[in-house]
């Protein structure tokens, strides 16, 4: 299987990240779908931060750890959906979405960068080759 790599999972956590925290804007969702989006989106982008990766800031969370999280977010946005009875249908599949979104995209990811004694595949050298150009 072709594995993200870790520059282009760090791409995808900030465009995630931001566009759960800015989705309630766009979407008309109840107050409590709201903060569930908005603390996914946030948290997101605070552990990404922190995390051991390209694109990370403080580089203090291992790898395999902000996978965890990644997986763990992505189970409770597909919690929230299920729980969340007083929802419109549209917007619980659309919670459900981006939960399966977030585990299968965490699944993916490599856990260590290239620069640690791992070749890249030809399609991950691409996706990095896009990932440079945002």
């Amino acid at each position: 299987m072709t594995r993200i790599s870790t520059k282009t999972h760090g791409l995808l956590d900030y465009v995630v990240g931001g566009a759960l925290a800015m989705l309630p804007q766009f979407v008309p969702c109840t107050k409590s779908t709201a903060r569930v989006l908005e603390a996914a989106g946030i948290g997101a982008g605070i552990y990404s931060t922190m995390t051991d990766y390209e694109r990370g800031l403080a580089k203090v969370l291992p790898m395999e750890a902000h996978l965890a999280l990644d997986a763990l977010s992505g189970a409770g946005l597909i919690t929230a959906a299920v729980l969340l009875d007083d929802e419109r249908p549209a917007v619980r599949a659309m919670l459900a979405g981006l939960g399966a979104f977030e585990i299968a995209v965490a699944s993916m990811t490599a856990t260590e960068p290239y620069t640690r004694g791992r070749s890249p595949t030809p399609v991950e050298l691409a996706a990095d080759r896009i990932a440079d150009y945002v």
